[in-house]
């Protein structure tokens, strides 16, 4: 099976446009995105000006902050601040990764929870690991991390019963390994997150379902895995001008193992759950 994520992501998107308006209808103007972007790293800022180009698309007003390596730490964390108390900023969007000299700041504890829309700042994350349920989650006044949420919906539309599974999920990383654990153990499942001092194929090799984000091509080996298995490749790396996962997805097939393709699978899930957090920061406050 090929979980494709297109399908679901223009499920999600279908009616934003129209929640969109109806928040422009009430507020009297169009919900506010602040997007800061670094254009030290030019993948990420191309991909944050598509999703910048998408709020557009269903009617949001969008403004990008750019930083980069010369950025002073203190000027950063100030424009954090000051969009978090603007009332005319709706919603947040930092995108990683950041300089490192940003990054080592405190800037997510001045973000404001109901305008971090990608759900990094210090409240959000720490509200969504004192869950213990998912009902605790789905109760929660702020957001989950994109990309892990991604990861749960696209499962949940293919109705994927977690409970009881045994899940792997390689990287560790604040944005996608830790948060995505965190959900699948919410959701019953038995997880085991890997890192570079793993045994991977030995500690995937029971796996009923593994969530690779480690960014790193042809990492996953086919045979590693059970056939039956299912991966999630949640990777997007450049390899000769192509874009592609941790595994490769004509081996996962021949040794019988489900898989989400890259790209078409994880990625367009996250930028149409992004994009429903950006009515969310608004709707919820009316």
């Amino acid at each position: 099976m090929i979980l494709e994520g297109r399908t679901l992501a223009q499920h999600i998107r279908e009616p934003l446009a129209k929640r969109a308006a109806a928040v422009r209808q009430k507020i009297g103007r169009p919900i506010s995105l602040a997007a800061v972007g670094s254009t030290a790293d030019r993948g990420a800022y191309v991909y944050l000006q598509k999703e910048v180009a998408a709020a557009k698309k269903i009617g949001l007003q969008t403004k990008i902050f750019e930083i980069d390596n010369q950025t002073p730490a203190p000027k950063f964390v100030s424009l954090i601040q000051r969009l978090s108390q603007d009332p005319a900023v709706d919603a947040i969007l930092i995108p990683r990764p950041l300089p490192p000299h940003l990054a080592a700041t405190d800037y997510a504890a001045h973000l404001t929870p109901q305008k971090d829309v990608d759900g990094m700042s210090n409240v959000n994350m720490g509200n969504l690991f004192l869950c213990k349920t998912w009902n605790e989650i789905a109760a929660l006044p702020g957001f989950v991390p994109c990309t892990a949420m991604a990861v749960i919906d696209l499962l949940d539309f293919y109705h994927v019963n977690l409970a009881g599974k045994e899940v792997a999920v390689v990287g560790r990383s604040s944005t996608v390994g830790r948060p995505l654990a965190h959900l699948l153990t919410c959701q019953n499942a038995t997880v085991k997150i890997c890192h570079r001092q793993t045994d991977l194929p030995r500690a995937i090799k029971d796996a009923d379902i593994v969530c690779s984000a480690a960014g790193a091509p042809g990492l996953l080996q086919a045979s590693w895995l059970k056939p039956g298995s299912m991966v999630i490749d949640i990777s997007t790396n450049w390899d000769n001008n192509r874009l592609i996962g941790d595994a490769d997805p004509i081996a996962l097939s021949q040794h019988g193992v489900s898989y989400s393709p890259v790209p078409g699978g994880v990625g367009p899930v996250t930028l149409a759950v992004l994009l429903e957090n950006m009515v969310l920061s608004k709707e919820r406050l009316l």
